[in-house]
């Protein structure tokens, strides 16, 4: 199934669609676009612009006006991609966010793979990052997935990675995207319990590759937070008590520790009303399928350990 990436069929440009989400990246977004247009599949391309205050939409329209712009009234997060994929036509929709850019061929293979494929909702991609080109250490963990492939197209997963994956444009609307007030960090754990819970399927490709030069734009101590927030939220959502207790928990040991207690915890837990409202908690079979990815985990990490020392 493997293609030419230099000389793909270029009747795919009609099947999958890009979204790039940005927010105040003008440079980095004007490199990942410029790569994207020069993609032989020639993919439509869609920008989810969140509310950017720097020249991100001007240079985008003066330099690029093939790429459609689809302007957040607000910077939304994870939740800008919704605003772009309500524009999109096509069967499938890649994503990508302005540091990151999808490899020549990748999305031929992904339209090929999905046509052949129809159990498969979701294709997480392999990553390479930085010009050293190192195998992002998800992408290692999710090429170890102990789930039965069920004739899939490759390794089964509970997760993916939301700025490298291809999902089919329906199956994206009718899980209803990405949960606004997550905003930020983890919030694709949410919409891949619900697809698995909808009996849908999610992949690991490693024929399909996204290059990934993290942009220095980056606030480390506020992912941290938002991760182990958003973490909790989800489990208060969608997993049983003791699972959202023991997320709760660590949520607010690493508020401590970043010195943001007062504040962050109390933001937390006033939303627990709104959490506990929209609580739908999934399947026996998804938590089984997440403790099984989880002890293989750490059965990894013990060898690795071992081999360390």
């Amino acid at each position: 199934m493997r293609i030419d990436a230099h000389h793909p069929d270029r009747s795919v440009a009609h099947r999958i669609s890009v979204v790039v989400l940005t927010h105040n990246r003008a440079q980095e977004v004007m490199r990942t676009l410029s790569r994207l247009l020069a993609l032989p599949e020639q993919p439509q391309v869609i920008v989810a612009d969140n509310a950017s205050s720097d020249d991100t939409v001007g240079l985008i329209k003066a330099i690029l006006p093939d790429v459609r712009i689809v302007q957040c009234p607000s910077n939304l997060g994870a939740a800008g991609r919704n605003q772009a994929v309500a524009c999109v036509s096509t069967d499938y929709v890649a994503f990508c966010d302005d540091d990151m850019w999808w490899e020549a061929g990748s999305l031929a293979q992904a339209v090929r793979v999905l046509d052949a494929s129809p159990g498969a909702a979701v294709l997480s991609a392999r990553v390479l990052v930085g010009e050293s080109l190192e195998l992002d250490e998800t992408c290692v963990r999710m090429r170890n997935s102990p789930l039965e492939s069920r004739d899939l197209p490759g390794p089964p997963l509970t997760g993916y990675i939301a700025g490298a994956c291809v999902f089919r444009t329906d199956v994206f609307r009718a899980v209803g995207g990405y949960e606004p007030r997550l905003f930020l960090g983890g919030e694709e754990e949410l919409v891949a319990l619900d697809l698995l819970a909808s009996g849908h399927a999610i992949v690991y490709m490693d024929s399909l590759v996204v290059h990934h030069h993290p942009s220095r734009a980056r606030d480390s101590r506020l992912r941290r937070r938002l991760l182990a927030r958003n973490a909790a939220w989800i489990s208060w959502l969608r997993l049983p008590l003791q699972d959202a207790c023991s997320a709760t928990g660590r949520a607010f040991a690493l508020l401590w520790r970043e010195g943001t207690f007062a504040r962050d915890a109390f933001m937390m837990m006033g939303a627990l009303p709104w959490a506990l409202a929209r609580r739908r908690v999934v399947p026996p079979s998804v938590r089984a399928m997440r403790r099984h990815v989880d002890a293989a985990e750490q059965r990894q990490k013990k060898v690795a350990r071992r081999a360390a020392n």
